[in-house]
């Protein structure tokens, strides 16, 4: 069964609010706050406003790419439950992890199954390992079979261009599930109706 859903890239407080309303909100949301080069990326005083607000049970994710001390202490005081570290190698997380109190999720890029056992070098340390596409901020898909030698009692997260009508396809794989493209109109601004049948969607599965 899908253990959670996360909606990625959320940047307005129109989409949040319905989001954290829904009557099947998600495990998690996902903040861009380092990565310029995403069009979903959110200056930090627009991102420090946004998410001051009531979570409810959803956790707030930071998500960071290969983030340096100074983001690191510039945020480390908002309303975040997780970072979700892109780029970082397994000694840095650690180092991030213990000084700043914050569950991590590592991100790891795939393109072949080598790629994929990098999770042993971290799954001591974070409390996630989400599995990408190396074109992460392009919604860029990879081959999910290269997964099925992962361990179930991994906590895992997997993302890469995953469609709203492919959540029935997990209903037997033990992911959470990451969205971001799927859940956007033509001009890259999430849809209200999308993120709605998304949620409708997952609850029943």
């Amino acid at each position: 069964m899908i253990k959670g859903i996360k909606i990625c890239g959320v940047s307005d407080p129109k989409t949040l609010n319905y989001i954290l309303n829904h009557p099947h909100p998600p495990k998690f949301i996902g903040f861009i706050t380092n990565y310029k080069k995403s069009k979903r990326f959110v200056e930090y005083e627009k991102l420090r406003a946004l998410i001051n607000v009531d979570k409810k049970k959803v956790n707030f994710t930071s998500v960071l790419v290969d983030p340096n001390n100074e983001i690191l202490e510039k945020i480390k005081d908002l309303n975040f439950d997780y970072y979700q570290l892109y780029d970082v190698d397994p000694e840095r997380t650690e180092e991030i992890k213990s000084k700043y109190k914050i569950k991590i999720i590592s991100a790891i890029t795939v393109s072949s199954k080598h790629d994929v056992i990098k999770y042993k070098d971290y799954s001591h340390i974070s409390d996630i390992i989400l599995f990408d596409s190396k074109g992460y901020h392009k919604s860029e898909s990879f081959d999910h079979s290269l997964l099925n030698e992962v361990p179930d009692e991994l906590d895992k997260m997997i993302a890469g261009n995953i469609q709203i009508d492919d959540i029935p396809s997990f209903k037997n794989k033990n992911f959470m599930i990451d969205l971001s493209g799927a859940l956007e109109d033509e001009n890259g601004k999430k849809d209200i109706s999308k993120i709605d049948k998304l949620l409708n969607l997952s609850a029943k599965i």
